[in-house]
């Protein structure tokens, strides 16, 4: 038997607002049930698990032990670009070369995120 990864919890201590956050990142809205005030919020993905939004208690204090990895549809420069125009901050930039490295980004909650130097169109697999 094997499991199926339903959804990515991030806790946080305003779930429609890191949600409105990462629907700019991924292009997707919110459910529609979702309202500022409730105490969580989620993004369906077309494919791959839900972004699920959850309020908790205490602030996020130590480096996350899971992330995201996103792979940019288009340039990825141009996509690290956006994500720091829509709240990101850049934390590391790992980037080298054309095609090689990552740059670290964190939401406006600190929660870290990798933005990949190749694009998913130099990977046909990955956007099938």
């Amino acid at each position: 038997m094997t499991a199926v990864v339903h959804n990515i919890v991030f806790d946080c201590a305003d779930p429609f607002e890191l949600a409105q956050f990462w629907s700019k990142v991924t292009g997707r809205s919110l459910a529609a049930d979702d309202f500022p005030g409730d105490p969580e919020a989620s993004i369906s993905q077309p494919f791959g698990p839900t972004l699920f939004f959850c309020r908790v208690p205490e602030p996020k204090s130590v480096k996350n032990r899971v992330h995201v990895c996103l792979r940019p549809a288009g340039d990825p420069d141009t996509e690290v670009k956006r994500l720091l125009e829509v709240g990101a901050t850049m934390v590391t930039d790992r980037r080298s070369g054309v095609d090689h490295g990552w740059a670290v980004l964190a939401d406006p909650e600190g929660n870290e995120f990798c933005v990949l130097r190749r694009s998913a169109s130099d990977h046909p697999a990955a956007t099938d």
